[in-house]
């Protein structure tokens, strides 16, 4: 006789919540429950603190705060008996707070008593009745990188496997709950190391410690930062657990963007094939049977199926393509920024966005990535030639705002500069123009484009790389003026390889307005991508004046930022391709110009490590590999 296999019907929202907006979001997350109950789902999942969103920061330690989310806590809570669903879903939740109590509104929330600085990282989970209701605690609290959860949370100490009534019968599902890192461990991110010593959250899970029965699925909601690979990494990490423990697995993760973190969504279901307990684990693989949409909200539906009785399973799941895959990193990382800007500008309040346009590639990949993000007509661009600015230049500028139907104004900066070369030529009686000069004239444009800025009520969009960020090639009070820095986590290379795939996809860019010329060549001018970059601050100037190409640049600053490598283990892997005064000479200017990226504007992190939180290097400091004791 075969035993009939009972199917959990799971919906896991991809949501984007802002930060601090606690009763929109707890009406947003209740609307997805909706839509969940009606396409007859037993149980919807939201995201690690989707209802405060992610991260918080102090907002945990604001008074009244907490109360807040204890309130609309416990009116979905409500919600979710009403609905007839199981809800989960990420909240801050105070230590000691027994939750039966603070979901029962019968109690006075003022009554119970709990200390509002102590709080773990938790999931409220609500079922059809009161009794159906908790949390569970995060147990493995990352703090690392941009991670500061040592902060502001305690851990918890214990796995939670909940029942979850399937429709139709009298089925209960095991589903065990944990939060991002606690099936991570650190894998994802490479810092795993600092888990060794803990329990491991998954296998407590399957085989709890009171000897109840272990979890049949595993449920991860998660706000995990979106950087090029990362998914990848996810994915096998995901097909792994399921793989080996022979457990369906299903994660979301949260999307949209904080600041400067970027969520990229993509919710995925992993099932193992030949699921039974007759089956030797190491026969098992592990079939992706539902995934989301990278980058956008999404309601994703999935069928779970696991047997009643294990050696009666007879159905085999049917994998799904996964977007990962079919999309190009070039791609997901334009639609990562284009997210980054879009809700950068909606969650601060701007509608519309100003960019210096210079007529080189970085302000043109700039360009196209906010009139991908605010629509064209919400693009303000400014040229500001100068006595040294070439012909090309300003031509290539008009084209790129032809192409986008943007409107360009044209300010020229020589009447500004002469005179203020004039003010200060007392001062500087007898001495050769230098440096000082070259700042000058971005320190105009950048205050030109403050004055756009205030004018017209649009958010400045800075427009430097990653590279010139790391060796200070860029002009505090001038350049770097501006309230979101776009590319500052994007090297140079990377800045041709996706102006190149935008030039090479102009319909997959989502602007409406491109004219039909950039409908055919794409949007950015050619000569904007094949001329010799140059800041055009003094005459015949290059990058490579100053700097070595950008291929080798490029490489070291992923080996000394990211990699955290050495010099001299720099110079040992790269000594068939430069010499060791330049990786020196490097090194140096990146220590030199911590002081100018702490007055930076916040950029959008798309690498393992950017030039941001997560990155925390003393300004006044000495320490070189080479120095002796004194």
């Amino acid at each position: 006789m075969t035993t009939a296999q009972p199917t959990l019907r799971l919906s896991l929202v991809q949501f984007n919540p802002v930060v601090g907006e606690i009763a929109s979001n707890a009406r947003r997350i209740l609307d997805f429950a909706r839509k969940a109950r009606d396409a007859q789902c037993d149980l919807v999942v939201f995201p690690e603190l989707a209802l405060t969103g992610y991260p918080p920061k102090d907002l945990l330690l604001q008074g009244g705060f907490i109360h807040a989310v204890l309130r609309e806590a416990r009116a979905l809570a409500q919600r979710a008996r009403e609905l007839n669903i199981t809800l989960v879903l990420g909240t801050p939740w105070p230590v000691g707070l027994d939750a039966h109590a603070a979901l029962n509104p019968a109690v006075d929330l003022t009554s119970l008593t709990f200390d509002p600085a102590r709080l773990h990282n938790s999931l409220l989970y609500a079922g059809p009745t009161p009794a159906s209701s908790g949390v569970y605690h995060k147990r493995l609290l990352p703090t690392y990188d941009v991670f500061d959860e040592d902060r502001y949370f305690e851990p918890g100490s214990r796995a939670r496997v909940i029942p979850v009534p399937i429709r139709g019968g009298p089925a209960v599902a095991r589903v065990g709950l944990s939060i991002c890192e606690d099936l991570w461990r650190g894998e994802d991110a490479g810092f795993a190391a600092r888990y060794l010593s803990c329990p491991d959250p998954l296998l407590e899970l399957l085989n709890p410690p009171d000897k109840t029965p272990g979890a049949q699925i595993i449920v991860n909601p998660s706000a995990s930062p979106y950087r090029l690979g990362m998914g990848a990494r996810q994915r096998a990490l995901l097909s792994r657990v399921c793989r080996t423990h022979a457990v369906p697995v299903a994660a979301v993760n949260q999307v949209g963007a904080n600041d400067e973190l970027i969520f990229d969504g993509g919710a995925c279901v992993y099932h193992p094939t030949n699921p039974t307990t007759s089956t030797p684990l190491a026969a098992h693989d592990a079939i992706l049977t539902a995934t989301g949409p990278l980058f956008d909200e999404a309601l994703v539906v999935s069928d779970v199926f696991f047997a009643a009785d294990a050696a009666a399973a007879t159905r085999e799941p049917i994998e799904v393509p996964d977007p990962l895959v079919q999309t190009t990193p070039e791609e997901q990382l334009f639609r990562a920024l284009t997210l980054g800007v879009r809700d950068y500008c909606a969650k601060t309040g701007f509608k519309r966005v100003a960019i210096g346009l210079s007529g080189g590639i970085d302000s043109a990949l700039t360009a196209v990535i906010a009139a991908a993000a605010m629509g064209s007509s919400n693009v303000v661009g400014l040229s500001m030639p100068s006595r040294y600015s070439s012909d090309g230049s300003k031509t290539d500028a008009a084209e790129l705002a032809a192409n986008l139907s943007m409107v360009m104004h044209t300010a020229t900066i020589e009447p500004a500069f002469i005179e203020m070369n004039r003010v200060l030529a007392p001062i500087f009686a007898n001495m050769p123009q230098d440096v000082t000069e070259e700042n000058l004239q971005s320190r105009i444009r950048g205050t030109l484009l403050m004055a756009v800025s205030n004018k017209l009520g649009a958010l400045v969009l800075t427009t430097g790389n990653k590279s010139e960020m790391a060796v200070g090639y860029a002009t505090l009070y001038g350049d770097m003026n501006g309230g979101l820095a776009v590319l500052s986590d994007v090297t140079k290379q990377w800045v041709y390889r996706l102006s190149r795939w935008i030039n090479a996809n102009p319909a997959r860019l989502n602007i409406p307005a491109l004219s039909p010329a950039a409908m055919r060549t794409g949007p950015i001018p050619l000569a904007s991508i094949t001329k010799p970059p140059s800041a055009e601050l003094r005459p015949d100037q290059k990058d490579q004046d100053t700097l070595p190409p950008y291929e080798i640049l490029d490489e070291i600053i992923e080996r000394y930022v990211e990699k955290r490598q050495a010099p001299s283990v720099i110079i040992a892997a790269m000594r068939a391709s430069t010499d060791e005064a330049t990786i020196r000479k490097v090194v140096r200017m990146i220590d030199l110009s911590e002081f100018k990226r702490k007055q930076a504007a916040t950029g959008l992190k798309v690498t393992s490590v950017a030039f941001g939180s997560g990155r925390r290097m003393p300004i006044a400091q000495r320490w070189r590999e080479d120095a002796s004791p004194r």
